[in-house]
C-alpha cells in the first residue's frame, strides 16, 4: 500500500511546506507605533494554510488507498480476470477491462437488458386453455388443449412452496384449473393436450456440458413449461420426458381434483388454428420476470425469455435466434460489445464471452429504480446474496448479480460506501481452482468498496508528520 500512498502523502508534505513559507512573509509592516504582523491581523488561518491543506487532500489519499486495495485484489486472482470500478462517470480502477471472459450467470444482465429493450415492462405472457368448440351443457366434446405462451414461472403451489426463499414468483396452475371450471366445463370427452408450438422443440442448448442435464441443473426448455419442466423436483429431481404432455398431465390431475371428468390421458400436440379459448392465465409482468431471473439467477426463465426474444424480433422461437438478438441489441444501444459471444441466455455455457467493460456499461446505463437494478440480489438480504456478505458493514450495502460455473465466478453491481458514494463495479474470474477462493476475493472487493473513502487521520499527514519509507 505504501508504494501508492507515498507520492500522495509527499505531495501533501511538499504543499504544506510551500504554504508554510508563504505564511511566513511578507515582512512585518510598521505603522509608526510598533510593528503589526500580518498573521496577527487575521483571526482565522487563511484558506491556503498548512492547517487546511491536509483536510483538502485526505480524499485523494482515500482514493489512492481504494486503488491500492483493488490492485491487490486483481493481482491475487488468476491471470484471466478483469475488474472495473467507477464513481458516476469517473473510472476509479480498471484491470484488463476489455478481456473477454466467461461470465457465468453475469450474462443474465445482458439477457435482462435485451428483454427490457424489446418488451414492455408491464407485458405478460398468456397461457390458454382451448377447445374445438365452446363447452355445451358443461361438456367439451373432444380434446381440451393447454397452449403455452412461454410463461417461465407457470407452476403448482407445491412446486412454488419448495423453494428456499419465499414467496416464490409463479403463475398458479390451480387458478387456471379453477377458471376452466368457472367457464362451465364439467366433462372433457377427449384428453388434455399440451401445445408448446410457440417455440422450437430443442430442449437444451446443444453445447451445454452433459453434466447439466445429468444432474438436472436445468429443466427441458419448452413454451409450455410447468414446474420448470420437472415431474419431481425434490432431491436430484426428475424432468418430464415430454414437457407439453407433462404439463397437460398436471392440468388433468387438477381438473379431476375439482370434479371434472376427463376421459382420456394427457398427450402433446398442436391446437387447431380456429380453436376457441375457454380460459387463460397471465404471467407476472415482464419487469418482475426479469427481476426474478436476476435475483434468483433463474436459468429456465433466462432461456425461455431468450427464445421469446427470438420469436418477437427475428420471427423464430429458438435459442440461436434469441442470442443473436441479445448481441445485436447491445451493439445497437452503443454499449461496448467487442469480444462478446452469446451462446445462451443464462450463462451456463462455458463458451459465453463478456468483458468487464460491457457488464459495467450495462449496469451504468440501467435506470435507477428500474427492474434491472431492483432485481439485483442485495447482500445479506435477498436472492443469491441472502446468505453472503452478512456482517453489518456489508449487509444491504452491495446490490450485485452473482455468477458461478466450473472454474468461473463473477460479481457485478453497485455498492454504497460509508462515505455515501455510489460505486458501480464488475469483477470476473476465470481459471479458479476452488470456488471458495473466488468468494473470498469477492468479499475483499465488497469490503474495499464499502469502506471507501478509507481516509487517514489528519495528524497522519499534517506538518511534521512523515510516512515510513517503503
Amino acid at each position: 500500500m505504501r508504494r501508492l500512498l507515498v507520492p500522495a502523502i509527499l505531495a501533501v508534505v511538499a504543499l504544506s511546506s510551500t504554504l508554510a513559507g508563504l505564511r511566513a512573509g511578507p515582512p512585518a509592516i510598521s505603522d509608526g507605533g510598533g510593528e503589526v504582523g500580518l498573521a496577527a491581523a487575521a483571526v482565522e488561518a487563511p484558506l491556503l494554510s498548512p492547517r487546511r491543506a491536509p483536510a483538502l487532500l485526505v480524499e485523494p489519499i482515500g482514493r489512492a488507498r481504494l486503488v491500492q486495495a483493488l490492485h491487490e485484489i486483481s493481482m491475487t486472482g488468476p491471470d484471466a480476470s478483469c475488474l472495473v470500478v467507477t464513481q458516476a462517470d469517473q473510472v476509479l480502477y480498471e484491470h484488463q477491462a476489455d478481456l473477454a471472459l466467461a461470465p457465468a450467470s453475469g450474462l443474465k444482465l445482458l439477457t435482462g437488458t435485451a428483454v427490457l429493450a424489446h418488451l414492455d415492462p408491464g407485458e405478460r405472457l398468456r397461457t390458454t386453455v382451448q377447445a374445438a368448440a365452446p363447452p355445451t351443457g358443461g361438456v367439451v366434446d373432444g380434446d381440451l388443449w393447454l397452449v403455452g405462451g412461454g410463461d417461465p414461472v407457470l407452476g403448482t403451489a407445491a412446486w412454488a412452496a419448495h423453494f428456499t426463499r419465499q414467496p416464490a414468483l409463479f403463475t398458479s396452475m390451480e387458478e387456471l384449473a379453477d377458471r376452466v371450471v368457472d367457464a362451465g366445463v364439467a366433462e372433457v370427452r377427449g384428453r388434455v393436450v399440451g401445445d408448446d408450438s410457440r417455440y422450437d422443440s430443442v430442449r437444451a442448448v446443444p453445447s451445454w456440458p452433459a453434466r447439466y442435464l445429468q444432474a438436472n441443473q436445468v429443466g427441458p426448455l419448452s413454451a409450455l413449461s410447468v414446474n420448470d419442466g420437472f415431474a419431481v423436483w425434490e432431491g436430484l429431481g426428475q424432468t418430464f420426458a415430454d414437457p407439453p404432455a407433462g404439463a397437460a398431465g398436471v392440468l388433468t390431475d387438477l381438473l379431476r381434483q375439482r370434479g371434472v371428468t376427463v376421459a382420456g390421458e394427457p398427450a402433446s400436440g398442436q391446437a387447431p388454428a380456429d380453436a376457441a379459448t375457454v380460459a387463460g392465465t397471465d404471467s407476472p409482468p415482464m419487469a418482475e420476470l426479469v427481476a426474478q431471473l436476476l435475483r434468483e439467477s433463474d436459468n429456465g426463465t433466462a432461456e425461455l425469455l431468450v427464445k421469446e426474444l427470438g420469436l418477437r424480433v427475428a420471427g423464430e422461437g429458438s435459442t440461436a435466434a434469441g442470442t443473436r438478438v441479445v448481441a445485436e441489441t447491445l451493439a445497437a444501444m452503443g454499449l461496448p460489445a467487442e469480444g462478446l459471444v452469446v451462446v445462451d441466455g443464462s450463462g451456463l455455457d462455458p463458451g459465453n464471452r463478456v468483458t468487464c467493460r460491457l457488464l459495467h456499461a450495462v449496469l451504468h446505463a440501467s435506470k435507477d429504480g428500474g427492474p434491472l437494478r431492483q432485481g439485483l440480489p442485495v447482500a445479506g438480504t435477498s436472492g443469491t446474496l441472502s446468505e453472503r456478505l452478512l456482517d453489518d458493514a456489508l449487509s444491504g450495502q452491495v446490490r450485485a448479480k452473482t455468477g458461478s460455473i466450473r472454474g468461473v465466478a463473477s460479481l457485478s453491481g453497485f455498492a454504497v460506501t460509508r462515505g455515501d458514494f455510489d460505486l458501480t463495479f464488475s469483477f470476473i474470474l476465470n481459471g479458479i481452482n476452488r470456488f471458495g477462493d473466488a468468494i473470498a476475493l469477492q468479499e475483499q472487493l465488497a469490503r474495499a468498496l464499502v469502506r471507501h473513502p478509507d481516509l487517514p487521520q489528519l495528524e497522519e499527514i499534517g506538518p511534521g508528520s512523515y510516512p515510513e519509507a517503503a
